[in-house]
């Protein structure tokens, strides 16, 4: 298969999608949407679209945002496997009609998420843990789109994750990303983590990560997995 990445920042990578991808002897070119490295749509199976700190919504700020949603809804228009990544999940739910809007809390840190009964029968996370810990930062959330299913949630946000058509899979969380890779990101969002109930600290975080990317490692390679080979 051959993927196509899009980044929307220097410090928020593919890490593990990538890694996964070459593993398994598939090609992957990670590019920068904010530099309008789109592709043509003939030239990939699989678009990845990776978080950043701006808005789905912001394409009055970000132009290059318009260009990625038209991207994206051309490959779901052509039944290409699509993985979004906390912001990339948001703009595709954006794409298929839903809003994105203010999350009820903001979401910094290592949390739960578990399955919700359509995401415990669905036959994509059949062997998916019901409840796992995955690593969170974000301050917006998504409607899930209208024929979509929705597959994950969490104390701190309702819609964590959705699946649409079998195609497309938006996830809130991040689960790609190694150790250095977060700390990496959290470093480059520290004026996110102002006080509050789901805003863990920066030393609580550091003392977490790696136990905790190892341990989500089994779920990450389960959903890669299922989603685009089973």
């Amino acid at each position: 298969m051959n993927f196509y990445c899009l980044t929307h920042v220097p410090f928020e990578g593919p890490e593990n999608i990538q890694n996964w991808a070459w593993e398994h002897h598939h090609n992957f070119v990670t590019a920068k949407s904010y530099e309008y490295e789109f592709p043509d749509i003939n030239s990939f199976d699989v678009l990845v679209s990776m978080g950043g700190p701006m808005s789905a919504n912001d394409d009055s700020i970000y132009p290059w945002l318009v260009e990625e949603k038209k991207l994206i809804e051309k490959a779901i228009s052509h039944n290409k496997k699509f993985i979004g990544i906390c912001l990339g999940a948001q703009i595709a739910a954006n794409v298929l009609g839903a809003q994105v809007k203010p999350n009820y809390e903001k979401e910094i840190g290592w949390f739960d998420v578990e399955l919700t009964a359509e995401g415990r029968s669905h036959c994509k996370l059949v062997n998916v843990p019901d409840t796992f810990s995955v690593f969170h930062w974000h301050g917006e959330t998504f409607d899930i789109p209208h024929k979509a299913i929705h597959l994950m949630q969490s104390a701190g946000c309702t819609n964590q994750g959705f699946i649409y058509n079998e195609c497309v899979l938006g996830l809130q969380f991040h689960i790609e990303l190694t150790s250095d890779g977060l700390i990496t990101m959290m470093e480059n969002s520290l004026e996110d983590m102002t006080s509050g109930k789901y805003i863990q600290t920066e030393s609580e975080i550091r003392k977490m990560t790696k136990p905790m990317v190892q341990k989500t490692m089994p779920i990450f390679n389960e959903i890669m997995n299922s989603f685009l080979i089973h």
